[in-house]
């Protein structure tokens, strides 16, 4: 499984992440990624939900920042750096992609980020 940026002008995809995990339970997606130390380089937590609608993402006991992207049918509509512990933010998204700190900073607002299994 790989995390992968699909562009109008790029007819190659860019990969974000090969280490994919999926927050699909209550507590997953509860937990995310609380009380752990670090993240490796090509990782990414990706929360898939049934519906677009607003969606908050808090860093309270995340020691460590991350890039946030809220996508909708796949495209990205924000893109944030969240500071640890102190981080907050929310927008409208089916599906939020949390990643390291720095690996979301080739994206932009309606590139599509796409799942492949």
């Amino acid at each position: 499984m790989r995390l992968v940026c699909e562009r109008d002008d790029n007819f190659n995809p860019t990969t974000l992440a090969t280490t994919v995990e999926t927050a699909d339970s209550l507590l997953s997606q509860t937990r995310g990624l609380m009380f752990r130390r670090s993240l490796p380089e090509d990782y990414a937590l990706v929360f898939p939900f049934e519906t677009a609608k607003t969606r908050d993402v808090h860093m309270l006991f995340v020691f460590f920042p991350i890039d946030v992207c809220w996508l909708v049918d796949d495209t990205v509509e924000r893109i944030e750096r969240l500071n640890p512990f102190t981080g907050y933010a929310r927008e409208k998204a089916d599906t939020i992609v949390e990643l390291p700190a720095g690996n979301a900073d080739e994206l932009s607002v309606g590139d599509r980020v796409v799942l492949e299994r």
